[in-house]
């Protein structure tokens, strides 16, 4: 079933290589601007899930760039990595949620 994902799903371990890796990847927060503002993975940007539509997004405009997808509990990280396929973006990874992310937490 995950293979007819339009995205890869990762494990939190190889979220934490491939932002060390590939430090021009985008580590994109869709949770909330006010739970971005509790606490945060280093370095990310935050757009909102619900601000995810059908326009194209001025903070994302490389369609082909490394992006690298989390929410609070890996619920709304779904649902944009879905919405960023649609929108054209080809390489998104989706790594779950920050409740349980192992690594350091900035504010």
């Amino acid at each position: 079933m995950e293979d007819l994902l339009p995205y890869k799903r990762i494990k939190q371990n190889e979220a934490k290589k491939m932002m060390e890796e590939n430090p021009e990847s985008i580590i994109l927060d869709v949770r909330t601007q006010g739970e971005f503002s509790l606490g945060h993975i280093k370095n990310a940007i935050n757009i909102p899930n619900e601000d995810i539509g059908y326009d194209p997004l001025e903070q994302l405009p490389d369609k082909d760039q490394l992006i690298l997808v989390y929410c609070r509990s890996g619920h709304r990280s779904l649902h944009a990595s879905l919405k960023l396929h649609f929108l054209g973006y080809t390489n998104i990874y989706e790594f779950g949620g920050i409740n349980t992310w192992p690594y350091e937490i900035v504010k």
